[in-house]
């Protein structure tokens, strides 16, 4: 498509994204109220729980049956479908349907963002994906910004239930919009049967994996009965799920990808930097609010600069690519100063100043705005087309991954270091409490700072080629039914 006629499509593509990004913000200030009223509040964090397993464990599956099918008519599913879930999640009248009906809700958001992220691949030249990767980024900031704010108004002001009845008019809107102006290339029919097993085997191990990293050190010890037989489990089933890839028709996640060296390098990139970006996300609000006296509204609005840190560095990284047509450059130098600010990040925790804080969290920001969607640009640019779906969820699924892992284990750092009072009450404890959690908290970042450093030593092998622009594009890219008998003949 020609630039003049992206603009409408492409806003249809982030609306539709939009709800399962403002869905986990907005929540997370009206989850005790959810206790008070449904459940006790150690059941209340399956309303989490249920909705990232089911978004980790079903994302491949979206990618596959997008490039199978096409990605429109399964983003309009994955839509609809969490449309309808949130409409029936703010009409639970316990806890036990609002869990099932939020691992439905997780399961669309799942398919959300892989197909909408492979759709901005259809419709967008390699060239110029950066440029509009920076607006998406910009989007989601604004809304990881506003949610929690959103949150807490529509609690005070009205009920819990209408954390998710906002979604309808937004989600129906995007339906709209994506039925009226999404163009809808032409899919790869394959003929071969869809790898069930597979999925099924990669589900399971997906979720006894997640369910190991929620749990380990928090609800069971690591040494435990419970989470060494989760542990098992996960291995007897990626074993399991490795044989039948290797000889599935059409396996879910072909093992030929993940040998490809683009994809290789920056899923275990994402891996270990979304890793270290739980040492930002889940840590610094609690470190604020215990060392510096800010409160929870004051603690969410201090991690303002590092939203702005990533909107400014991606939006100025896509232009820089789309001129150039050169990335690599970005996700080098991004995890180098993720890198950095971690590091001092970690020397700052003992003098604690909301003014350093912001400054190194703008420079964390700015580091990670030349992470995350270049290494997607980066991987879509080294696959076919009728691949477009599967690789872009390839890399979104380690993402989850490794968001799962980095809670675990920068979680279990914190409480080795920080002792039992860091989970008591902090005005109860005052410079006890306070240098608990400065110690829990300084060992976090320490830890993080070389996961960054380790994916930085990774993303130096990650490949360049010239990104193709609208035009070399369709002169060198065949229809996908044609590709397909090109590669049957090559074969």
């Amino acid at each position: 498509m020609r630039r003049t006629e992206v603009g409408i499509p492409f806003a249809a593509i982030v609306l539709a994204m939009l709800p399962a990004v403002l869905d986990q913000t907005i929540l997370a200030t009206a989850l005790p109220v959810i206790a008070r009223d449904l459940g006790a509040l150690s059941d209340v964090s399956w309303v989490v729980t249920a909705y990232v397993v089911a978004a980790a464990a079903t994302t491949p599956l979206w990618g596959k049956l997008g490039d199978r099918h096409g990605r429109k008519l399964l983003l309009q599913t994955a839509l609809g479908l969490f449309v309808g879930a949130s409409a029936l999640c703010a009409a639970s009248q316990d806890i036990t349907q609002l869990i099932v009906l939020r691992a439905i809700q997780g399961a669309a958001a799942g398919g959300l963002m892989t197909l909408a992220m492979a759709a901005v691949g259809d419709l967008i030249a390699p060239r110029e994906r950066g440029r509009y990767q920076g607006y998406i980024a910009a989007t989601f900031a604004a809304a990881t910004i506003a949610g929690p704010l959103l949150g807490g108004l529509v609690v005070e002001q009205a009920s819990w239930r209408w954390v998710f009845l906002v979604n309808l008019p937004v989600g129906l809107i995007a339906l709209a919009a994506l039925a009226l102006r999404l163009p809808a290339p032409e899919a790869d029919r394959e003929e071969r049967r869809l790898d069930l097993l597979g999925a099924g085997l990669l589900a399971g191990a997906t979720t006894a994996f997640m369910i190991t990293c929620i749990w380990g050190g928090s609800r069971y010890a690591w040494e435990s009965a419970q989470i060494l037989t989760l542990i098992g489990t996960t291995v007897l089933l990626v074993g399991a799920l490795t044989v039948r890839e290797r000889h599935a028709a059409d396996p879910i996640v072909p093992l030929r990808l993940l040998r490809s060296r683009a994809v290789a390098v920056a899923s275990s990139a994402l891996f270990l930097g979304t890793a270290a970006l739980f040492a930002i996300t889940v840590f610094v609000p609690l470190f604020l609010q215990t060392t510096t006296g800010a409160s929870p509204t004051e603690a969410g609005l201090l991690l303002v600069p590092a939203m702005l840190g990533i909107t400014v560095s991606t939006t100025l990284s896509g232009r820089s690519i789309a001129r150039t047509g050169r990335y690599k450059r970005f996700p080098v130098a991004g995890l180098a100063l993720m890198t950095v600010a971690l590091l001092i990040l970690a020397g700052l925790a003992g003098r604690a100043s909301q003014a350093w804080t912001g400054a190194g969290l703008a420079l964390f920001g700015l580091g990670f705005g030349m992470v995350t969607q270049v290494l997607v640009v980066a991987v879509q640019n080294h696959v076919e087309r009728r691949e477009l779906g599967v690789a872009t969820a390839t890399t979104g699924f380690f993402r989850a991954l490794g968001g799962a892992a980095g809670a675990a284990v920068l979680g279990a750092v914190f409480a080795a270091h920080a002792g039992a009072r860091a989970s008591e009450s902090g005005q109860a404890l005052g410079p006890a409490l306070r240098a608990d959690v400065i110690d829990g908290v300084q060992a976090v970042f320490t830890v993080a700072a070389p996961l960054a450093g380790l994916a930085l030593l990774v993303v130096l092998f990650l490949p360049e080629a010239p990104l193709k622009t609208r035009e070399e594009q369709r002169t060198a890219e065949p229809p996908p039914r044609q590709a397909a008998r090109v590669a049957e003949v090559a074969r």
